[in-house]
């Protein structure tokens, strides 16, 4: 096993390679293959000039290789000799399973590092002009999954009403479950809310309105399957202040929509 090679476990931020650290473009460029998931801007892939390419999928309800068989192929290429770079969107040990593939290469006996990404729970937020924590408004922030109820209920269902802003990753699907949890615990009505789509690139879109809308606001027909995030909290309503001050706007693309009651 002393002649393996290395796995390194890369975060490619949220959507804009110019967001990859120097450190995993230094591991790019030393690849020899790379697995990349499917949320990751493929011109991120340039620095990677000598290796080999394998897209893996990893989205929601699209056809994706099992993480079984991801690790495996991870370990065999690594057997060889090779250096391996696992290409996460956001972090990889933030909803990234790189845990999972940390422990198989562990129990394999392969070297491995973690690169860290910046991840997507404070970038999207950040990229829309939506601080996480603010001063008098939010003194901290919760990141849970919405991919099931079951994922995120007993979280939601245990904060206090304004306690934090909430963020919440692959909840596009669930936002009325999401929004009639924080409601049903006392969460008032007027909470600013935010949908933050395809952060970080140039389909980058924002809604914002309240809590009492946010389960049923519409999005743009135009963009059904981008990624997205969902917001709830006081410093939501941080990114209006900045544009009626004319202050930063870091993301690309434009708003898709206000509620009125904005």
């Amino acid at each position: 096993m002393s002649g393996s090679g290395l796995v390194s476990l890369v975060g490619a931020g949220p959507g804009d390679p110019e967001l990859l650290t120097l450190r995993a473009v230094a591991r790019l460029g030393e690849a020899d293959v790379v697995f990349y998931d499917a949320l990751v801007d493929r011109a991120a892939l340039r620095y990677a000039p000598r290796a080999r390419w394998a897209y893996v999928g990893k989205r929601a309800f699209r056809p994706s290789i099992s993480q079984d068989t991801i690790q495996a192929l991870m370990i065999r290429r690594a057997l060889r000799g090779e250096r391996v770079v696992r290409l996460k969107s956001g972090d990889p040990f933030v909803f990234g399973r790189g845990g999972e593939e940390a422990l198989a290469l562990a129990a394999a006996g392969i070297p491995c590092e973690v690169v860290p990404g910046v991840s997507t729970a404070v970038a999207a937020p950040a990229l829309s002009g939506i601080p996480v924590t603010h001063r008098g408004l939010s003194a901290a922030f919760l990141v849970v999954s919405g991919h099931s109820e079951a994922a995120f209920a007993p979280v939601l269902g245990s904060l206090e009403p304004g306690t934090a802003t909430v963020v919440v990753l692959m909840g596009l699907q669930t936002r009325a479950l999401v929004a009639g949890r924080l409601l049903s615990r006392g969460w008032a009505p007027g909470t600013p809310a935010a949908v933050l789509l395809a952060a970080g690139t140039s389909d980058a879109r924002t809604w914002r309105g309240t809590l009492a809308v946010l389960g049923c606001c519409e999005l743009p027909d135009l963009h059904p399957s981008l990624p997205g995030v969902l917001v709830v909290g006081a410093s939501v309503a941080v990114a209006a202040q900045l544009e009626a001050l004319g202050g930063p706007r870091l993301t690309e693309g434009g708003p898709v929509g206000a509620a009125a009651a904005d």
